[in-house]
């Protein structure tokens, strides 16, 4: 082991451990005992900030920004509709790559910081078209009807670099900070297990505090201050909370990753695999290659995964053919052989990808309240007490539930369902997603009968094709609204703790961006659904008027493939089976501790993982 260690540096450097020659990848989080002072909630704190602060602006645009394409770019409803799905799908896919940065060479903590810059130019130049005419098309008048002048060449391209840096910066974001908030509770402990299951309702918590103050105060400033307005606060917003992450940086359990990437890892298991695709399968665990005690010369303080039976034919990876090869992998982690803890995290991969492909429709349920329903909301009665409600607001309504319904679902709910089950979160991640869905189906056939009432006002009243708003208040958009935010509690933090549970220590990000890929596929998925409908039904959203428009049958449409959804979701959930975790090794060196001052000298405990 002294070979592997070196114990102390003068020059107090960061420790470093070479793991290839142990066989194991090159992820280390190295941590002091006297670290117990850092991490936990207070450094949590930083990143509920962050992701308020930027949640309130993404989220902002998210919910309005049909309407600026329409009302002022001159977009059709149509290419209004799927520009938004497409930017909020990039916005969300790109997460992973953002993901893929901070578990291979960034930390999460830098990664933050740098797609915030992103995020914090893409505002900024959106803020410059919308305050400059020149940048953007002459308004639609009435008068002319269908003879508006488009967007030129050179203004969509303004527009589209600016959207799409806010995905790329915003993605990053979501990549990344929810394992360094998680990071910051040991799930070892515990205390701090517990803290860790409430993390993401708190984090989930943030983001609606956030999106409430996005979607009425941002709102309210781009609809009556004017766009280039609402677009410098989403900018400042973004600013801010980049300033907010750095001022926690002291107090933070960092987690720097070290060594060859996670994709190239589960890349290495099915190489080994093909080529040792004629060698037989070994009865026994034991005659497979995994790394252990007396192997590494010392306890190394790692997650030794318990073979499963699923996928066998890739625990043709870890057969050891020859002492050669496994005198290599201890020497230089070479493509030859791997571990059965390599090949379980593969596997792992493998088991989580049907119940992230089978959340998919649910999104895409999501974009139609982001598109289709902030359209209806404008052709309703708005006024509230006086005050005019701008379109966009109204997904205030299913944050208000999430924002009463969080705290109650974390400190009533989850800890009298604990006692019962033993489990940390209350119920396992998959009943929680599984209950989502359920809801998600319920908001689509409301949605549809609130659809129906809302034209049966237009044809009774002889407004078909008026363009002033029907006696009919928005607020019975509220409903479909409400069921959704709820479903959205569910099947969102299910999702988030699901995938930073189940993926291992070095895979966390990547983990957690793959929950975001539900939403990302869910907003693309809308846009092909909206044009296949169209394209099949004869044009039931085919019209600028929705009075006209077939959207009520589109819901229910909606609903029903909700439902064959639902189905294959029960049977990949029933299918999956969750990690289980053997041997845990540690040892402990001298080192001076992180954050000190050269004067504390404490014991650090040295964390690896088979990543």
């Amino acid at each position: 082991m002294k070979d592997v260690i070196n114990t102390f540096t003068p020059n107090f450097e960061e420790q470093k451990i070479d793991l290839h020659k142990m066989g194991i990848g090159g992820h280390v989080k190295i941590q002091p005992r006297h670290q117990k002072r850092l991490g936990g909630t207070r450094a949590a704190m930083f990143v509920y900030a962050m992701i308020g602060l930027e949640n309130m602006a993404f989220l902002s645009m998210a919910v309005s920004l049909v309407t600026y394409f329409y009302g002022y770019m001159n977009f059709s409803l149509t290419k209004s509709a799927t520009t938004l799905t497409n930017f909020m799908g990039t916005a969300f896919l790109l997460s992973l790559f953002g993901g893929f940065i901070s578990d291979t060479y960034l930390s999460r903590f830098k990664t933050c910081i740098l797609f915030a810059s992103f995020e914090v130019v893409g505002y900024a130049l959106l803020a410059v078209q919308a305050h400059f005419q020149e940048l953007r098309p002459i308004p639609c008048n009435a008068s002319l009807g269908s003879e508006c002048e488009p967007a030129g060449s050179g203004q969509e391209a303004i527009l589209f670099t600016g959207l799409y840096l806010i995905a790329f910066g915003s993605s990053g974001i979501k990549g990344a900070l929810p394992s360094l908030g998680a990071d910051q509770f040991d799930e070892r402990d515990p205390k701090e297990a517990e803290s860790l299951a409430s993390f993401f309702n708190w984090f989930l918590f943030s983001v609606t505090t956030g999106a409430i103050f996005g979607v009425t105060f941002v709102v309210w400033i781009s609809s009556n201050q004017g766009w280039d307005w609402g677009f410098t606060v989403c900018s400042i917003a973004v600013l801010v909370a980049a300033l907010f992450l750095l001022m926690g940086k002291s107090m933070y359990r960092s987690y720097v990753p070290k060594g060859e990437s996670p994709i190239l890892r589960i890349l290495k298991v099915f190489v080994v695999a093909i080529r040792n695709r004629n060698i037989p399968i070994p009865e026994t665990t034991e005659e497979l290659h995994e790394i252990h005690d007396k192997e590494a010369g010392a306890s190394l303080s790692t997650d030794i995964l318990q073979r499963t039976n699923q996928f066998r034919c890739l625990d043709k990876a870890a057969v050891i053919t020859t002492l050669l090869d496994a005198s290599e992998q201890q020497q230089s982690g070479s493509w030859k052989l791997c571990t059965v803890t390599q090949i379980e995290e593969t596997k792992i991969l493998i088991r989580m990808l049907p119940i992230i492909l089978s959340t998919i429709f649910m999104n895409t349920c999501l974009a139609q309240l982001q598109t289709f329903t902030i359209q209806q909301s404008t052709t309703m009665d708005r006024n509230l007490l006086g005050f005019k409600v701008p379109g966009p607001s109204i997904p205030v309504i299913p944050l208000l539930f999430m924002f009463i319904l969080i705290p109650i679902y974390d400190r009533v709910f989850v800890p009298l369902v604990r006692r019962v089950t033993g489990i940390p979160t209350g119920i396992r991640h998959l009943q929680r997603i599984g209950i989502g869905l359920i809801l998600s189906i319920i908001s689509m056939v409301v949605a549809g009968i609130v659809e129906t009432h809302r034209k049966s006002v237009a044809i009774d009243n002889n407004m078909v094709d008026s363009p002033g708003p029907l006696p009919i208040t928005v607020f019975w958009l509220g409903f479909q609204y409400a069921i959704f935010g709820v479903a959205d509690m569910f099947t969102l933090v299910g999702l988030l703790e699901f995938f930073y549970d189940e993926s291992s220590s070095g895979m966390k990000s990547l983990g957690t961006s793959i929950s975001w890929c539900s939403l990302a596929f869910g907003y693309y998925l809308s846009s092909i659904v909206v044009e296949v409908v169209n394209k099949v039904s004869g044009g039931w959203l085919g019209s600028n008027n929705l009075n006209r428009d077939k959207l009520n049958y589109f819901y229910w449409l909606l609903a029903v493939l909700s439902l064959v959804n639902l189905g294959v979701y029960l049977i990949c959930a029933n299918w999956y089976k969750y990690k289980t975790v053997g041997v845990s090794m540690s040892v402990s060196v001298k080192q001076i501790g992180e954050g000190s001052n050269g004067d504390d000298i404490s014991e650090r405990k040295i964390e690896m993982s088979n990543v």
